[in-house]
C-alpha cells in the first residue's frame, strides 16, 4: 500500500470555493476562488455553477503546477442529503441524482460532492464526502419533541466537531469511540453536541430555532412570541425563515454579526452590547450544561470551537460557567479542509470502509 496519499479538497460557499491540495496531512496550499454577483448572476440555480466552478479549481490547480495526474483522490463538502450516519462516503449515482435535484434544499455545499466526482472521473480516481451538515446519529430518545410526527431534527457542523472530537479524543488518550464529549461549534451559527461512542447522540438544530442564539439565528424562542409573530400577517413563511435564519441574534439586537466588532462596542462600555453579548456566552453555557446530563455528569472535556472561539472575552464567559463539569479546550476556527482531507486518508489507508449512500 501506498505511504503518501495527494489529495484535493473542495469545500463550496455561497459566493466563493475553497480548495486545498494535501500529501497526506501536509498542506500544499489552500486558497480561495471568490465570484462576483455579476459572474453568479446567470445562473438560475446552484446546481447549475458547477461547470463554472469546477473550471475554476482546475485553473487555479494549473496556475499552481498540480497535475490532476498526481491526485489519489477528491474530496467535496457534503450537501445537503438525507439523514445519514457520520464518516466518509464515496460519491455515487444517488448521491449526485439527489444533489442535481436539491431533494433537501439548495445550498452552495451540493456542488461538492458533484465536482469532486467530475473531477476524479478525469483519472479513474475516488471521490468522496465527508460528515455533512445531515449526519444523524440521535439516540431515539433524543428525537422527541413533544409533539407527535415532529421529531427533533440534527443539523449541525458535522465537519468540524467530528474532526475537532477526534483531535481532542487523541489528546486524552482515548479512542473517540471511547471518549465522552461536549463540543460546541460557535460561529454564524451555534451547535452544542454530546459525542459519546463515535457518534453525536444529541445536538441543537442549528438552523431553525433550537439552543443558543447566535451572531444571525434567534436559537430557541419562547413558541407563544413565535406565534404572535407567525401569525400577525406581516411576514411570509419565507421571511420567518429568515428572521430565524439570518437576521436573528447579534445582528437583530445590535446591527452586526461580526463578533470581533461586538467586542469592541463591550469594550467601548456599551452597556447593551454588553448584555446582548454575555446572554449568547449564557446559552451557550446553558446548551452545554444540559448536555452533561445527557452523559449524566460523565464528560471527559468540554470543546469551544468555531471562529467565535478565537474570542478570549467570549470563552472566559463560557468557560467560567460549565469548568465545573469537566476540564475545557479551546480549539478555535473551522478546520473543514484538513477535515475533509482526514476523512479520506482514513479510506486510503484502509483505516475505514468507505460507506455508501442509499
Amino acid at each position: 500500500m501506498k505511504n503518501k496519499f495527494r489529495v484535493l479538497a473542495i469545500n463550496p460557499g455561497s459566493t466563493s470555493t475553497k480548495i486545498a491540495v494535501y500529501d497526506n496531512e501536509e498542506l500544499l496550499f489552500e486558497q480561495v476562488v471568490r465570484y462576483s454577483n455579476e459572474e453568479l448572476a446567470p445562473f438560475s440555480s446552484v446546481i447549475e455553477q458547477y461547470e463554472f466552478r469546477k473550471n475554476g479549481i482546475l485553473q487555479m490547480l494549473h496556475e499552481r503546477d498540480v497535475s490532476i495526474e498526481s491526485l489519489d483522490a477528491v474530496v467535496g463538502r457534503g450537501g445537503l442529503l438525507k439523514p445519514i450516519a457520520g464518516g466518509t462516503y464515496a460519491v455515487n449515482d444517488a448521491m449526485l441524482t439527489a444533489l442535481r435535484l436539491a431533494e433537501r434544499g439548495e445550498h452552495a455545499s451540493n456542488l461538492g460532492g458533484v465536482i469532486a466526482k467530475e473531477i476524479a472521473n478525469k483519472q479513474n480516481i475516488p471521490s468522496y464526502i465527508v460528515d455533512p451538515v445531515v449526519v444523524d446519529e440521535l439516540a431515539d430518545i433524543a428525537r422527541i419533541s413533544g409533539l407527535p410526527g415532529y421529531d427533533r431534527l440534527s443539523t449541525f457542523h458535522a465537519l468540524n466537531q467530528k474532526a475537532v472530537a477526534r483531535k481532542i479524543s487523541k489528546e486524552i488518550g482515548k479512542s473517540y469511540e471511547a471518549a465522552n464529549l461536549i463540543i460546541a461549534h460557535m460561529g454564524g451559527g451555534i451547535t452544542v453536541g454530546v459525542h459519546q461512542g463515535g457518534q453525536v447522540i444529541d445536538v441543537n438544530d442549528g438552523l431553525y430555532g433550537e439552543g443558543p442564539f447566535s451572531p444571525e439565528r434567534t436559537g430557541g424562542l419562547p413558541t407563544g412570541h413565535m406565534l404572535a409573530l407567525c401569525f400577525s400577517g406581516k411576514y411570509t413563511l419565507s421571511e420567518v425563515k429568515k428572521i430565524i435564519a439570518g437576521k436573528g441574534g447579534l445582528v437583530a439586537y445590535l446591527g452586526t454579526n461580526d463578533g470581533r466588532e461586538v467586542g469592541k462596542m463591550v469594550e467601548a462600555g456599551d452597556a447593551k452590547a454588553k448584555l446582548v453579548y454575555e446572554a449568547m456566552a449564557y446559552q451557550i453555557a446553558k446548551e452545554i450544561a444540559a448536555d452533561a446530563a445527557v452523559l449524566c455528569g460523565r464528560v471527559d472535556a468540554i470543546v469551544l470551537t468555531g471562529g467565535l472561539a478565537y474570542d478570549k472575552m467570549l470563552v472566559k464567559m463560557i468557560s467560567e460557567r460549565v469548568r465545573f463539569i469537566a476540564e475545557v479546550k479551546i480549539v478555535p476556527g473551522e478546520h473543514e479542509m484538513i477535515a475533509l482531507t482526514e476523512g479520506a486518508l482514513r479510506v486510503l489507508r484502509g483505516e475505514e470502509q468507505a460507506k455508501e449512500y442509499k
